[in-house]
């Protein structure tokens, strides 16, 4: 029968993760399947991938076809690469030690490339977070300053209203001054007025002879 080596969907929607199965490829795509090899979760950065890898080469030496995601897998994880070194001893291009030894080299240079992605992904995610502590800490200082200017504003708004208070007070004692004087010098005045008759008085009177 025609087998093939796919991915089986599992998980919630928007956050999917696959098995990789090998499977009758009459079979609906999430259905029965022969074995379990592994399995593929792409909400990662970088995606997530477990797999059994030698029977993901024995498979493929047994005539599995992948499907054109699997293939990228089986790619990325050197199972192609493998599979190509282990018909290259077949045909005696070259012997075991020799497929190995290129294969080891493969292996030593994904191994940087994929440590070199994740140190990249790591040093963004840094950078991204420096930004944000330095556009937090700006609007904290904004915000601290409008604060401050707030209150000098308050501060400033209760000494002018106390200034005109004491302002108003004053102009209130200085009108009340005014109008207590003239009563003052109004009761003052007959008083005067009376002793100067008086004193006019007795200078007319004749003197006794």
């Amino acid at each position: 029968m025609p087998v093939k080596i796919r991915l089986a969907r599992h998980g919630r929607k928007r956050s999917a993760f696959y098995h990789i199965v090998v499977a009758d490829s009459r079979a609906p795509r999430d259905g029965k399947y022969i074995e379990r090899i592994g399995s593929y979760n792409p909400n990662t950065n970088p995606a997530t991938i477990d797999l059994n890898f030698d029977k993901a080469l024995t498979w493929l030496g047994n005539g599995a076809q992948p499907t054109d995601t699997v293939r990228a897998i089986l790619s990325y994880k050197g199972v192609m690469m493998k599979k190509h070194l282990v018909e290259g001893v077949k045909k005696g291009a070259f012997d075991e030690a020799e497929a190995e030894k290129r294969f080891q080299a493969w292996v030593s240079i994904k191994e940087e490339k994929i440590q070199a992605k994740i140190d990249g992904l790591a040093g963004k995610v840094a950078d991204k977070s420096k930004d944000q502590l330095e556009r937090e800490t700006k609007v904290n200082a904004e915000r601290a300053e409008a604060i401050n200017k707030r209150k000098s504003d308050l501060a400033a708004e209760i000494e002018a209203a106390k200034a005109a208070k004491a302002a108003e007070a004053e102009a209130a004692k200085a009108a009340k001054a005014a109008k207590e004087a003239p009563a003052a010098e109004v009761k003052e005045a007959p008083v005067a007025e009376a002793k100067e008759e008086q004193g006019e008085a007795a200078a007319e009177e004749p003197t006794a002879e």
